[in-house]
């Protein structure tokens, strides 16, 4: 079991700096959820020093005490029972991911039978790793490269 763990987190470091290494050559991958997905969750591969990003612990997307954060696991768009959230395996309705131009790169989510589901490789495996029992704090951690 451990071994499956770290393999899992090494291909997800991977995956990730394939995300990383495109921060400076895509668009701003926005998140947004809720009701008509208007509530903005944050950026996925802005800089974390970005007032928005997921990644910036002392902005409103990025704190883990926000109501408008995806780490907040006590949330509405953190808890891994909430509808709304990505964690949760069973949700259809989980955030978009979208650029400024609205151009649609799928639904950040567990749940793997989704038909809209993103294909951004770093983004399945993080939520297949917090679905798998990964703690948020430590899939921030990985994610944000802490």
């Amino acid at each position: 079991m451990r071994f499956v763990v770290i393999t899992a987190k090494f291909l997800f470091v991977v995956a990730l700096f394939s995300l990383a290494s495109a921060r400076g050559q895509t668009a701003a991958l926005l998140l947004f959820g809720g009701d008509d997905h208007k509530t903005f969750l944050g950026c996925l591969n802005c800089s974390q020093f970005d007032s928005g990003s997921i990644c910036n612990e002392f902005g409103t997307q990025g704190s883990d005490f926000s109501s408008e954060s995806i780490w907040n696991d006590f949330g509405e768009f953190g808890s891994n029972f909430s509808t709304k959230s990505p964690w949760n395996e069973f949700s259809t309705s989980g955030p978009v991911i979208v650029d400024k131009d609205g151009n649609f790169y799928g639904r950040m989510t567990a749940n793997q039978f989704v038909s809209d589901r993103t294909q951004i490789k770093a983004i399945n495996q993080l939520t297949d790793l917090v679905a798998g029992g990964l703690k948020l704090d430590a899939a921030r951690k990985l994610f944000c490269r802490e």
